[in-house]
């Protein structure tokens, strides 16, 4: 799509760059993005940089805000609460995202009604960008969400994202770092959202700029945002398969006393016979959690839907 292309854009257009310490880049990410979508409201939310991060973007022509409250997460939750617009894009403040892409994004989301349109760096990245620790990272933990919540994305932990009104107004935005992007995922997942996926271009930082994300820590947050989301969107399942560990557990403990009880007619380890009885018990408290979890959870997912519904679709104009 040409620059001339990009400006017959009738919706209000805002592209959100979340900011820490990228002095390298951002005067590069501002002129890109004003390029290929001149009509749109670049937004730079720094998030405490100890660099000219702030500045470089103001002389860029850009709107910078400041999210005291460290963490990507956070910068997000402000970033959608404060900033009117039809259609949002996202994308980091690396330069590591195509600008070129937007445009036909922001199209196949109008055109198909879609609440969000992820970029994908599965296909086309450089080598050097993408690590191959990080490709394993990601298709593991992309994997794990598609199993509880559904498989329509597989770049799950990508930056670059466009975002319908609807979508933006209706996320509850409850992480703080990195897992966000595991958040956003999944709340298109739980309320059944049109979403796609568009394959585009991944580069690699410039020389002197570093990556914020740290694999290990980074990765164990997310992977215990999916659990915990797990719960709070799945509770009869998840607590379904807490009760079969707790009674199987129950169970083999129970079945050498069993088989001594009617051998002999004696339960030598009481103690055991107990444990064993509590584990049980606490198998079905955990059962009967899930079916009360669930029917709240039932609750809350119709309220949530019902707000999305209530905000208007892409492409639709008011009346």
């Amino acid at each position: 799509m040409t620059q001339t292309d990009s400006q017959q854009f009738a919706e209000r257009i805002a592209v959100l760059v979340p900011c820490y310490n990228e002095e390298k880049t951002i005067t590069q990410v501002i002129s890109n993005f004003r390029k290929f979508l001149p009509a749109a409201e670049l937004y730079v939310y720094d998030n405490n940089s100890k660099d000219q991060t702030a500045r470089l973007a103001a002389e860029a022509g850009a709107i910078v805000r400041v999210e005291r409250r460290q963490g990507k997460g956070n910068v997000l939750r402000r970033m959608f609460s404060d900033i009117e617009a039809d259609i949002y894009v996202l994308v980091d403040g690396d330069d590591t995202y195509d600008a070129a892409s937007a445009p036909g994004m922001i199209s196949k989301l109008l055109d198909n009604r879609l609440d969000m349109v992820v970029g994908t760096r599965l296909t086309t990245f450089d080598e050097t960008a993408f690590r191959p620790g990080h490709q394993w990272g990601n298709k593991i933990l992309t994997g794990f969400v598609s199993l509880l919540f559904g498989r329509e994305i597989t770049d799950m932990l990508s930056g670059y994202r466009i975002f319908s009104r609807r979508f933006v107004k209706s996320f509850p935005a409850l992480s703080k770092g990195f897992e966000t992007e595991t958040e956003l995922t999944v709340h298109a997942l739980e309320l059944r959202m049109p979403v796609a996926e568009v394959v585009t271009p991944y580069g690699m930082r410039p020389t002197g700029s570093e990556s914020k994300l740290r694999t290990y820590r980074d990765g164990f947050r997310i992977l215990k945002t999916i659990i915990n989301l797990f719960k709070e969107e799945r509770p009869l399942v998840f607590f379904s398969l807490l009760f079969v560990l707790l009674a199987l557990i129950s169970v083999i403990l129970m079945i050498p006393i069993f088989i001594t009880y009617v051998e002999t007619g004696q339960v030598p380890r009481f103690p055991t016979a107990i444990l064993s009885t509590g584990i049980m018990i606490l198998a079905f408290l955990s059962l009967a959690c899930g079916f009360i979890l669930d029917m709240v959870t039932l609750g809350r997912r119709e309220l949530k839907r019902l707000h999305y519904l209530s905000i208007r679709a892409p492409g639709q104009n008011e009346r």
